[in-house]
């Protein structure tokens, strides 16, 4: 893949009690991007992050994307929080869940101005989100509600499996009323452009039923009937490939021998386990519908080995690798 180009990209820096900082430290001393980018977060967090890696004076602090020296002597840190006393790892705390958010809303506007090529998500916690009083699910709400559109939709991808979910961070017994004609009808338009912009011509979009069997003709619910098939039969008549529902226990392995480009699943799990079982360390994670390029990782916060310096960075770089693509191809 030729991802040449010379626009900067920004990578968030996660939650700080997290393995964020530490897989940021990881890709920049494997030296694997090949375009320049920077950290948006806390230059102190990423200085424990380096020093656990045995790694020392990496670092050029800066207030202003213009102060940046670009090469491969020192990771550029664009600072948004400054923490005086360092969070322990692996502990949800409200100071972490705030210089996250701080990171994410900085990036932002760095994207909408047009000064970076993208962004890319280092994970954060949703526990300390909350803990700091700020009620959102996760990246996928922040991003809608910051980056100026609000009809936005979480793909999920690999090299061989895509998809694209119509709900995503709620309870499940919320799923049925809130994937309804008008949600059904985003994913699909989002699952249809999302793959033309990964240079996809003419994708082919299956949409998984939400019941067992699709369904089966309405024996084991009507959502199908009420929604999932109207929906599709409108995107088609509207010059979307799309088929539908299918059986959500074959589908994901229809799409993975090539029958299809992308699926739109119906709610977080049964989307996400079928491209998570194929590894998390080359998953990406898609905001589809934004002004501006965003990706993560496939992965969350790892509290359980933050600090130890064995996380795989494998995602994260994967993770920018499609946010430079997404931006070409854009």
């Amino acid at each position: 893949m030729n991802i040449s180009t010379t626009v900067p990209f920004a990578v968030t820096m996660g939650d700080p009690a997290g393995i964020g900082p530490e897989i940021i430290a990881k890709m920049f001393l494997r030296q694997t991007a090949q375009v320049p980018w920077c950290v948006v977060g806390d230059a102190l967090a990423m200085q424990r992050a380096f020093e656990v890696l045995g790694a020392k004076d990496k670092l050029h602090v800066i207030g202003a994307l213009s102060e940046a020296r670009w090469g491969g002597d020192v990771l550029n840190v664009l600072a948004v929080s400054c923490m005086d006393v360092l969070p322990q790892m692996g502990q949800v705390s409200a100071e972490c869940g705030r210089a996250a958010y701080d990171a994410i809303i900085a990036a932002i506007k760095l994207a909408r101005a047009g000064q970076v090529g993208g962004i890319v998500t280092a994970p954060l916690h949703k526990e300390a989100l909350a803990a700091a009083g700020l009620n959102y699910p996760g990246h996928t709400e922040i991003l809608a509600e910051h980056g100026g559109r609000k009809d936005v939709a979480m793909m999920l991808a690999n090299e061989e499996l895509r998809v694209v979910l119509v709900t995503t961070h709620c309870a499940l017994h919320e799923v049925p009323e809130r994937a309804d004609y008008d949600a059904q009808m985003r994913a699909i338009r989002l699952a249809h452009s999302g793959a033309e912009a990964l240079g996809i011509g003419n994708p082919r979009i299956a949409v998984a039923g939400l019941n067992p069997h699709a369904g089966e003709g309405g024996l084991f619910g009507d959502e199908e009937r009420k929604h999932i098939i109207p929906a599709i039969e409108a995107a088609r008549a509207g010059g979307i490939d799309v088929t539908g529902p299918w059986p959500g226990d074959t589908v994901f392995m229809r799409a993975r021998k090539g029958a299809f480009d992308v699926v739109v699943a119906q709610y977080h799990d049964q989307g996400l386990i079928p491209v998570k079982y194929m590894g998390v360390e080359q998953g990406v994670n898609i905001t589809l519908g934004l002004p501006f390029v965003r990706t993560s990782p496939d992965h969350g916060t790892a509290f359980d080995i933050a600090g130890q310096g064995i996380a795989d960075p494998g995602s994260l770089e994967c993770a920018l690798r499609y946010a430079v693509r997404l931006h070409q191809v854009g």
